[in-house]
């Protein structure tokens, strides 16, 4: 596997007024342009941001230096407006590989756990590496919520899809372990992927009791267009698996998870992101 370059730059500007889907927040905050987990259904490879370079997604990252301190400043000004809520990130993966050297991320929890805490945060990855910074994550308390994506039990499936992104066992494990840690967290079904029968119970072994569960359809802004035009019907096709590409597939895994959640703690789509 190829690594993928990765540039050091100065941001003028760190949080950004939400919009649309995450528009239940004040703000977004993405400490890395780029994604080495590179999935091939993120709706961001058809953003501004990765359809206008001409380097594949995935092959690129660029690092947001001097970040934390950039971040109390604005903590500061955007507080004086009144409450901030800070979705994290919107896109691309907090916890990427480029973290472990870095420790971006986790110098912008420190920031937020000091005095100029943001009102809530939303912490949205899909790597094991998010419970490196546990004792952060407990500093924030109630202000936190870990939204932890596990699209799918099976392993073949997340390497057909997402091939660069963290194992499904890593993932149920890290899960577990934020749960035993007391930390708010919820699993993000999503997008949904094909799954087994014992989908549900892998995760309700987890001791996690709030889910959200989403689709291309109904997740990725443009109602499955920006989807299409990446080709994911392919991938279902090479597998034998177009039954699961279809705006009704989420039901499914909804009836599936109905007899081990509460009803009122499965969100689907927008609901379940929100603060």
């Amino acid at each position: 596997m190829v690594l993928p370059t990765v540039t050091f730059k100065t941001p003028k500007q760190l949080l950004n007024a939400a919009t649309g889907y995450l528009t239940g927040y004040t703000h977004t905050l993405n400490p890395y342009s780029g994604c080495a987990f590179a999935c091939t259904y993120c709706y961001v490879r058809e953003m501004p941001v990765a359809k206008f370079r001409p380097e594949p997604w995935g092959s690129w990252i660029d690092v947001k230096s001097s970040a934390a301190e950039l971040l109390a400043k604005e903590l500061i000004r955007a507080k004086r407006k009144g409450p901030v809520s800070i979705f994290m990130s919107s896109s691309t993966d907090p916890y990427q590989p480029v973290e472990y050297r870095t420790r971006l991320t986790r110098s912008l929890l420190e920031t937020m756990a000091g005095g100029d805490a943001p009102d809530f945060v939303l912490l949205q990855t899909r790597s094991p590496l998010v419970t490196r910074d546990i004792d952060l994550l407990q500093r924030l308390g109630t202000r936190v919520r870990v939204s932890l994506t596990i699209e799918t039990d099976l392993e073949p499936i997340r390497k057909a899809f997402s091939p660069a992104a963290p194992p499904i066992p890593a993932r149920l494990r890290a899960l577990r372990e934020l749960v035993e840690a007391g930390i708010p967290a919820q699993v993000a079904v999503s997008p949904v992927l094909p799954s087994s029968g014992g989908f549900a119970q892998a995760l309700r072994d987890t001791g996690v009791t709030r889910l959200v569960v989403d689709d291309f359809f109904m997740g990725d802004g443009s109602l499955g267009r920006r989807t299409e035009r990446l080709g994911i019907r392919r991938i279902y096709e090479s597998l034998g698996l177009e039954a699961w590409y279809d705006r009704g597939a989420y039901q499914q895994v909804l009836e599936q998870l109905k007899p081990h959640f509460s009803e009122e703690r499965i969100l689907v789509s927008q609901a379940g992101f929100l603060p």
